[in-house]
């Protein structure tokens, strides 16, 4: 789902499991659109929402106003009200309805009155202090913990052992499954294939991805790694980890990794 999906679209799971808070980031955070700088600010608030990425609201004052145009487009959430919208020109490029406010928000939300939002894909880049940020705002309540373990791991695909190690580093991720990524030395490599699959992750960095070719069965993009990873995850550069829930088994410490897929 895009941002303007789940933002004009609202998460169908809604009730009272269905949280929204606000809070102050103490960080110098940027925009850039068409090289021009049209955020630069220190005064940033962090919208977090259940089942939804965070998102930056930014002060009316440090951004360069003259560069939005007010729009007749609107949408209206049931947590926060009724979002106004801009559309981005920097001289012949325009980004259409890519930012939003709440000039009335509900009472829970009250601290982001008034203030500027931005579809993060509509805007060529993100920084906070002077280091780019990818996919979505990070949150501070996210952890990655890399540990490393002499659990023997294995992989099956295939009816073949794909992947068997003593020299696993396990990721620790807030809210999703571990992962298991494991040294090329100890992966069969001459069954993947590079892939030109490529994601990105604001807490890891960017991933590059394989195929796996066992025979003639051909499992796609079932591999990644993150060659050049962001500092909380530097322990697993160049280590490839594989989709648990794709995969025919998958064992740790002898037993069977179950994930839903």
């Amino acid at each position: 789902m895009s941002a303007r999906q789940s933002k004009e679209n609202p998460h169908p799971q809604q009730g009272p499991a269905h949280r929204v808070e606000v809070v102050p980031i103490p960080k110098r955070v940027r925009v850039l659109f068409n090289q021009e700088t049209i955020v630069d600010s220190t005064q940033v608030l962090l919208l977090r929402e259940t089942y939804l990425p965070p998102v930056y609201y930014f002060p009316p004052q440090d951004v360069r106003m003259e560069w939005l145009q007010r729009t007749d487009h609107s949408s209206r959430c049931p947590f926060k009200g009724e979002a106004a919208y801009w559309s981005v020109t920097v001289r012949e490029r325009s980004a259409e309805n890519g930012a939003w406010s709440y000039p009335e928000p509900l009472e829970q939300v009250v601290p982001i009155k008034n203030h500027i939002a931005f579809y993060w894909d509509k805007m060529d880049a993100w920084y906070e202090e002077d280091e780019p940020v990818f996919v979505h705002p990070c949150d501070p309540y996210v952890r990655i913990d890399v540990r490393e373990s002499f659990r023997p791991v294995r992989v099956v695909l295939g009816g073949k052992v794909v992947a068997e190690t003593r020299r696993a580093r396990f990721l620790f991720e807030t809210g999703l499954p571990t992962r298991y990524y494991i040294p090329q030395e100890d992966v069969q490599m001459d069954w993947l294939e590079p892939s030109e699959t490529h994601t990105a992750c604001p807490y890891k960095g960017k991933a590059s991805y394989w195929s796996v070719r066992i025979g003639d069965q051909y499992f796609k993009d079932l591999v990644w790694s993150y060659p050049d990873p962001l500092p909380e995850a530097s322990q697993v550069k160049n280590y490839l980890a594989f989709y648990q829930e794709k995969v025919e088994a998958f064992y740790v410490d002898g037993e069977l990794q179950r994930i839903s897929g």
